[in-house]
């Protein structure tokens, strides 16, 4: 078996995939199409050779965006999981669906038309913690749901 470089899936574990071959082309999209399907500013892509990712629960459903693409999403909780074009030997994968999303560092911007001018601003937004928005009380019961970030 190929050694696994990375894990990843949905966050309701229907869906779960490992890469088996090196990451390229690490990325965010701003364009319309990824921000409606990622339901976001942008999306954060990082792609794979299509014969390096490998399902290992559950397949994604797919939507076709265009008539050259195609994105998988899981059909039960709707989770962004994939991104390709349908003539490219490449694939890739939602970065924040990886299990170590922070093994990834996005090196390139495209679809910059679409860039919303709130973009722009959105580093120096002040910021606080989860704990320090819900009352204590409340924290126990925001345990998550989502199936955790491993097998």
């Amino acid at each position: 078996m190929t050694d696994t470089l990375a894990t990843g899936g949905c966050q309701c574990g229907a869906v779960r995939y490992r890469i088996t071959a090196p990451f390229e082309n690490p990325h965010i999209c701003h364009c319309r199409m990824c921000q409606k399907a990622f339901g976001n500013y942008f999306a954060a892509l990082v792609g794979t050779p299509k014969t390096g990712l490998h399902w290992t629960r559950g397949e994604p459903s797919l939507f076709r965006s265009s008539e050259i693409v195609q994105r998988g999403f899981c059909r039960d909780c709707g989770t962004p999981l994939t991104f390709a074009y349908d003539t490219s030997e490449r694939i890739a994968v939602s970065i924040g669906s990886l299990d170590h999303p922070e093994q990834v560092t996005p090196a390139r911007q495209y679809g910059m038309e679409g860039c919303l001018p709130a973009f722009a601003t959105l580093h120096t937004l002040p910021g606080t913690t989860t704990e320090d928005d819900i009352p204590a009380e409340d924290l126990a019961k925001l345990k998550s749901r989502q199936h955790p970030d491993h097998e």
